[in-house]
């Protein structure tokens, strides 16, 4: 009898721990990456490509994994010269094409459907190289819809970026990133 109750037990709790592990698959055409950096004359405005993305998450434990991959070759910011400058020599887009963030754990919670804001710590991989990094990410569920949306400040000339400034051209050594995410939830 004690048997029959434990299996009716694990029969009953089974579907509700599936329920909290999910998978958001990015939908690259309708997902962005912008970039802003100021420079003393004006304010360098940029858009890169999403390639994919795929992130398991699991709302009952604090881990995710998977990834969102940037083609590091995309960006247009309105100036083909100085597009051609940052994917040549900033980006490096020919030795290394894709920028990349792979989410590790993640504080907060993330609510059965609506909005819930977490702070998502991962690897953040530019030129190559990764970088640990925790970022403030607004999630909104809904259905088998879902969408994310990031802002953060990447220090890429501490990670080993050139500075695009020249002559009295002077570019901030940061970069605000904010990332536009939409795809579809499965289970």
């Amino acid at each position: 009898m004690k048997s029959v109750a434990l299996f009716v037990l694990a029969f009953t709790l089974i579907p509700a721990v599936l329920a909290q592990h999910q998978t958001f698959v990015v939908n690259p055409d309708a997902s962005e990456v912008k970039m802003t950096l100021k420079t003393t004359h004006e304010i360098v405005n940029g858009t890169f490509h999403v390639q994919s993305g795929s992130i398991e998450f699991d709302r009952s434990a604090p881990r995710m994994s998977g990834s969102v991959i940037v083609l590091a070759g995309s960006g247009k910011t309105g100036n083909d010269s100085r597009d051609k400058k940052m994917n040549k020599d900033i980006l490096q887009a020919e030795q290394h094409a894709t920028v990349s963030f792979e989410p590790r754990t993640y504080t907060g919670v993330i609510a059965p459907s609506g909005d819930s804001t977490i702070q998502v710590t991962g690897i953040f991989t530019l030129l190559g190289t990764p970088h640990e990094i925790t970022i403030p990410i607004l999630v909104h569920l809904e259905g088998t819809t879902a969408a994310a949306k990031a802002h953060l400040v990447v220090p890429y000339i501490q990670w080993g970026l050139k500075n695009p400034s020249f002559l009295i051209w002077k570019a901030d050594n940061d970069v605000a990133i904010d990332l536009f995410l939409t795809g579809r939830l499965s289970k």
